[in-house]
């Protein structure tokens, strides 16, 4: 079973490459979801640690959701998409610890 997922994401669905609009597009949703949740759980009162986490795992879902969406129409489920949301909610993430409020 690894070495089907490990295939699937160094091999990817034809035309799904590693770089292009697509993925700059899930890189800059991802960091504005990661920004947003966490400024929303913060101005609810969770302190830095919490709204890391339940901004991570919000995004983290929403990532999840969108390729499951894609796939319901036909399209297939991206890792290579996936990664670069995570790589976006990393970046917004490496911005939102090293800031003071």
């Amino acid at each position: 079973m690894r070495r089907v997922l490990l295939f699937s994401v160094l091999l990817g669905p034809p035309g799904d490459g590693w770089f292009g609009r697509d993925k700059v597009k899930h890189f800059l949703m991802s960091a504005f979801a990661q920004s947003a949740t966490f400024a929303t759980l913060q101005a609810a009162g969770a302190d830095r640690g919490a709204a890391l986490a339940g901004a991570s795992a919000a995004t983290a879902t929403l990532g999840v959701a969108k390729e499951l969406a894609d796939r319901r129409r036909g399209g297939p489920f991206s890792a290579r998409d996936l990664t670069w949301d995570a790589a976006g909610a990393g970046a917004a993430s490496l911005l939102l610890v090293r800031t003071q409020r």
